[in-house]
């Protein structure tokens, strides 16, 4: 979980489109981002061509490191995100980035477990990618949303162990590279776990072996309530965790120290941990 080096740089908008639900991808050509940026690792992005205007932070979905470009998935939920879905093709806007530390497999972990909620999915998409093309492990993908889902899906016959056979929504971008992956809501979308993404986790976990657990490292990022869940629920299978934080941050490069969260250490110690460059990622056990 290193820290990124942050760049400055001008951000033109190549695609932007709306999705259900007053979802947006855009793309942007940020070449210096794009050929460093990590799973987990976030912008600081201008939501109009104004560069006093306060940035907002915003986790990438994928990177193109060929093309200087990276996708990022939002929802209009205020004055800056509803600026930014106002934006054109061909637009400049101010980035900073790649910010923060990133998602990291242990060396002794062989079983990842991907957990990614509503705002969350994107990392865990762009993790999930990365683990797949370095051909070393397999990961297990659990993604909940109780808006519209954001990327085609589709239901398939595969089952897994101690997934649900009624579960079989798949998001089709990853079902196509080999990755399991099922998905939940508690809305009644077809083919969807109708329950909690942690119980959905719980009921692979559970048929696996002491042997196979013990080889499970989980990865999640989401709203709060899930990741207080998934903390839990990582503890009662005791089972190594890194959760990734989300704060609101004015400047994220550290110096406003608005986005300080308490974070204990193996000694019992609690620390004030600024989420913006000494996470977002953190060790489940040291939050909660």
């Amino acid at each position: 979980m290193t820290a990124a080096t942050i760049y400055p740089e001008i951000a033109q908008v190549t695609e932007h489109y709306r999705l259900p639900d007053n979802q947006f991808l855009i793309r942007l050509r940020v070449p210096e981002c794009a050929a460093r940026v990590q799973p987990g690792n976030f912008i600081h992005l201008s939501c109009s061509s104004d560069r006093y205007a306060l940035k907002r932070p915003f986790s990438v979905l994928r990177a193109n490191p060929s093309a200087g470009t990276i996708d990022i998935l939002y929802k209009t939920v205020g004055t800056g995100t509803g600026a930014l879905s106002q934006v054109n093709v061909g637009d400049q806007l101010h980035s900073l980035g790649p910010i923060g530390n990133a998602f990291k497999l242990s060396s002794d972990k062989s079983l990842p477990l991907l957990l990614g909620g509503g705002v969350g999915i994107p990392p865990i998409v762009f993790f999930a990618e990365v683990l797949h093309a370095q051909r070393e492990v397999s990961p297990m993908v659990l993604m909940g949303s109780e808006i519209a889902f954001p990327f085609a899906t589709h239901s398939t016959e595969k089952t897994l162990p101690g997934i649900p056979s009624s579960s079989c929504a798949v998001m089709t971008e990853l079902d196509t590279l080999g990755v399991h992956t099922r998905l939940c809501s508690k809305q009644g979308y077809a083919g969807f776990y109708a329950g909690y993404i942690h119980q959905l986790a719980a009921c692979w976990v559970q048929q696996l072996t002491a042997e196979q657990r013990a080889q499970v490292e989980v990865f999640a990022c989401g709203p709060e309530p899930m990741l207080r869940a998934v903390a839990q629920f990582s503890q009662q299978y005791e089972l190594a965790c890194q959760l990734s934080l989300e704060e609101y941050m004015a400047c994220a490069v550290g110096g406003c120290a608005g986005c300080t969260v308490k974070i204990t250490d193996a000694s019992g110690t609690a620390h004030m941990k600024r989420v913006c460059v000494d996470g977002p990622i953190f060790d489940a056990s040291s939050v909660y």
